[in-house]
This record gives structure tokens, sequence and C-alpha cells, in this order.
């Protein structure tokens, strides 16, 4: 695939650390799924100011990224998936496809990513219960693969499933939620450039406590929406409840946009606090992306539909 520069692209080392860029090389032999640009980010001229705008903040950095998470699979509390994940096997992977679309199936991982180039963004991402980060990703555009499916006119929306598996998941043996965990989209959220599935992050393989081998990342809603370990894509007709609305639908909504405006029953999103640092900041409506975003939810009440 033949990609041109345009006067969007991003300088390499504005990306990634430099030890990270210097082993760009193994980086691209190891990844072997197509075309890749390390020195380019593949972003449309809509995103391009957005997406600058986000290179300005400081990186999380790795060690934060990689053993602070949400990963109910593993245990509840934050560490508990850095200590528990290497149970997951990664290797071979599949991605069951069903319902509204034109092409399902039963697909390997690898048959998924042949020929999809792998985009390098910047994203303002997890504002969490008062916390965030900010995570250099690696991955691809979801709409990217959706299309290979051909949805028809009926799939309104989009559901994934987690790994479905007790024995190497093993809190999946536990009641915490309804397993396997769910999450959905409605379809032009899906379909939005913003809307990310990531192999990696730093420019290394995606770490199995922050959802290998393949995550969802949609920046401008809370992380929880953030589906790890994906092996099931279903398009439907009407909306299903998510594994946290089945677990407690009061304090999380469908849509689980990130508004400062909306409290949580339990605490104010107003202000969120980076990962390592003291002091908190204002939250922004859709976490910072609203130019990009706000038109899908026109006409709706972002209080009542949350």
């Amino acid at each position: 695939m033949k990609i041109t520069k345009t006067n969007y692209a991003l300088k390499e080392s504005e990306v990634t650390e430099e030890s990270l860029y210097l082993d760009r090389r193994q980086f691209i032999k190891k990844l072997g799924y197509g075309t890749v640009l390390l020195g380019t980010s593949i972003i449309t001229p809509s995103l391009a100011k957005k997406s600058t705008k986000s290179l300005k903040e400081e990186l999380t950095d790795y060690k934060s990224i990689t053993q602070y998470n949400n990963f109910y699979e593993f245990g509840t509390n934050k560490l508990a998936p850095y200590e528990n994940a290497h149970t997951l096997k990664t290797t071979p992977w599949n991605i069951i496809v069903e319902g509204e679309c034109e092409k399902p199936g039963n697909y390997s991982l690898e048959k998924i990513l042949k020929g999809m180039t792998i985009e390098e963004r910047i994203y303002r991402f997890r504002c969490v219960e008062g916390w965030s980060m900010v995570i250099p990703w690696n991955g691809f555009s979801l709409a990217s693969l959706l299309k290979r499916f051909q949805p028809t006119s009926k799939a309104k929306y989009v559901y994934f499933e987690t790994l479905h598996d007790p024995e190497n998941m093993p809190n999946q043996q536990q009641d915490h939620l309804e397993w396997p965990y769910i999450e959905g989209l409605r379809i032009d959220e899906a379909m939005n450039p913003l809307t990310l599935l990531a192999t990696g992050l730093y420019g290394k393989d995606l770490p199995n406590q922050n959802g290998a081998p393949l995550r969802l990342v949609v920046p401008w809603k809370y992380g929880f929406k953030s589906i790890k370990s994906i092996a099931k894509i279903r398009f439907l007709e009407t909306q299903l409840e998510s594994s946290w609305q089945k677990a407690n639908k009061v304090e999380y909504g469908f849509y689980s946009n990130v508004n400062p405006n909306v409290n949580h029953p339990r605490w104010s999103q107003s202000r969120e606090r980076r990962i390592g640092k003291y002091r908190k900041r204002k939250t922004l409506m859709f976490n910072g992306y609203a130019e990009e975003v706000a038109h899908l939810y026109k006409g709706m009440d972002l209080k009542q539909n949350y």
C-alpha cells in the first residue's frame, strides 16, 4: 500500500520516546502486518489540529500505563491485572463476527490484520474516577475493520465481547460482573475516525494487562468503554445493555461520554488528575474532542443520555 505524506505528518520523535524511536526497525519487523509508517500519523485534516494539540501534553510513563489498570478478569484492584494477566494466552487468537453484516465468520487475528495500516496517534484518554492518562496508542481505525465485514443497513449498533476463558482469566470464576464482558457503540460512533482498535502502546506490543492482543479505544468516552481482549464483534439492529449497565445502570449509561456537567452518583466529574501529578485539572467536554464528535449527539439530552 502506497501512502503519500501530507502536511499533517508528525515527526516520529514527537510521537514516541527516543529509545523506542531507535528501535523502530525491530518494531516494524515484529508487527509484520503490512505497511507501517512510524514517522507519519495517517490523520485527516479534521483530526490534525486536535492530534497536534494532544502531542503538547506530557505522556504518562510506560510503567504507570502498564501497572495501573482496570481488567476485572484478572482482579479488581488496579495492580492485579499487571500481576495476574500473564496467564492470558493471545496466540492463536480468533474473532467471531456475526449479526447484521454480509461477511460473518470466524477470523484469525492474523487475517484481520493482514494489510491493515498501523496508525500512531496520541490520545488524552481514560478519565475515570477523577484520574486520567495520556497514552501513545498504536493501532488502526475501527471503521477500517468494520467495513470489511460489510454491515447492512440494519446494523445500528456494534457490540464487542471479551474472551471468555475462566481457566486462564481466573476472575471470570467470580461474579463481579456478568461474563463475558460486553460493550457497545452506536454504529456512527464506531465509524468515527477517532475510534481506534489498539494493538500496542509506546511502540511495543500491547501488554496482556492492557488488553492484548486487541482492544477498543474511544478517546471521548470514559475508560470502562474501552473493552479489552476482543474475541467477538456483533452487528445489531437494537441496543443491548453493556456489562456495566447490567451491573449498575444508575451509575453507568450506554453512552459513557466524558461530560463534566454530569456527576457520577458518588463523585464529581468536573475535575481530573493525571496519573503521576498532584494537581487536578478541569475535565473537558468529550475529553477535549467536542469539535470532532459533538455532532453525533445533536439534539440529545446528555444529562439524560449519559
